[in-house]
């Protein structure tokens, strides 16, 4: 299927709508049951899935890094004072804002043939997508070096996989259960409770990323003002998690640290309890 977010590509996802365009035609055709299963990058999937539909499962992940992507220079280092660079994500305009202050952070929209041809005809110096999206269409050679995300934060859900299925077709949510992969599922749902905490959406440049090692999680967060008048805030938190209830606390403490550094979103006071 081809949406709304593939078709208007003259405009920010941020002012039509948000990433949710990618996803509500597909939910439109489960529910009349022209589909019985749809699947989702899990970041662009929103916080909170209308009544009546579930994620039936979260596969494991793919590289959750972002990707520098150029013809000529090879890294973010590399690029000459002023330089061009092509992102549709606020999330990356406020982190490549706080390494280089000094380059130009142009919209860029469309999919990954049009954004790849954009930069081959010189409209940018670089540009900076997800390195899952990348590999999985084959086009890893295209990747020039990959960001740290000690540096470059990932977005919520970023190289995830999400399957969504109507509420009530337990066969699918049973059949689908061997693709699904705990860690990944424990890790992205402490990355978006603390998106959901912060109200956030394809308009809030947000990051979260988790990493989960012998069932400790350690979740990382940024929150940065795209019009350059704060800081770029960050807050960290780590913790024991079995349960998507642990990992969603997680989450949401972290929210509260972002709130509490100065990020602009849902007060602490509305936060779900544990």
């Amino acid at each position: 299927m081809t949406t709304k977010g593939d078709q208007i590509l003259d405009r920010s996802l941020s002012k039509v709508g948000g990433k949710g365009l990618f996803v509500k035609e597909l939910e439109v055709a489960l529910e009349e049951g022209r589909a019985h299963i749809a699947v989702h990058s899990l970041k662009d999937v929103p916080m909170e899935l209308p009544e009546g539909f579930v994620l039936a499962c979260v596969m494991e992940r793919e590289d959750p890094r972002d990707a520098f992507v150029s013809p000529r220079y090879a890294t973010l280092d590399e690029l000459p004072q002023g330089a061009v660079v092509g992102t549709s994500s606020l999330r990356r305009q406020v982190l490549l804002q706080a390494l280089r202050p000094d380059l130009r952070i142009e919209p860029l929209r469309g999919n990954l043939d049009t954004r790849l041809r954009k930069l081959d005809e010189g409209q940018y110096d670089a540009i900076v997508l997800a390195a899952a999206g990348l590999k999985r269409l084959g086009l890893a050679s295209r990747i020039r070096a990959t960001f740290d995300p000690a540096t470059m934060l990932p977005a919520a859900g970023q190289g995830a996989l999400g399957i969504e299925v109507r509420g009530e077709r337990q066969d699918l949510v049973d059949a689908l259960a061997p693709l699904a992969h705990q860690d990944t599922w424990l890790t992205v749902a402490a990355e978006r409770a603390v998106s959901r905490a912060m109200g956030g959406s394809c308009s809030m440049p947000l990051a979260a990323h988790g990493t989960l090692h012998g069932g400790v999680l350690q979740i990382d967060a940024a929150w940065g003002d795209p019009d350059g008048q704060a800081p770029l805030v960050r807050a960290q938190a780590g913790g024991p998690v079995a349960t998507h209830a642990q990992a969603e606390a997680l989450g949401n403490a972290v929210a509260e640290r972002l709130h509490a550094g100065g990020a602009r979103g849902v007060s602490p006071a509305n936060l779900p309890q544990d």
